[in-house]
């Protein structure tokens, strides 16, 4: 899983899958942030939603800021990207979500 240490949502989802027995590896991003194969991997696998454009950390930005690709910004801001980022398995849509959703909930087999 990624996400931010401090993050509310990271950390219900993080206690929600251990609660159902799933055993998580976590990942800050601002600690350890993720290089740029690892987001253009993220990118390929999730598309523009992995910018979470409703954040302070994006209202915060300049217009310039904003214009850049998003490779750039994750790798400038860390704390702009969705989260949190769930990977298991085999890259590809089939095994990774994006966000605490019902859907991912019901996905990962935690009660909603």
């Amino acid at each position: 899983m990624l996400g931010l240490q401090k993050c509310s949502t990271c950390q219900k989802a993080l206690a929600d899958l251990q609660a159902a027995g799933h055993q998580i590896t976590f990942r800050d991003v601002t600690e350890t942030p993720l290089n740029e194969a690892e987001r253009e991997e993220l990118l390929t696998t999730f598309g523009e939603k992995l910018v979470n454009r409703a954040s302070l950390t994006w209202r915060a930005m300049t217009e310039d800021e904003r214009g850049a690709d998003p490779i750039t910004q994750l790798g400038a801001k860390p704390a702009l990207m969705k989260r949190p980022a769930i990977l298991a398995g085999d890259a590809g849509k089939d095994g990774h979500w994006l966000g605490w959703t019902a859907n991912v909930k019901r996905a990962l087999g935690v009660p909603a």
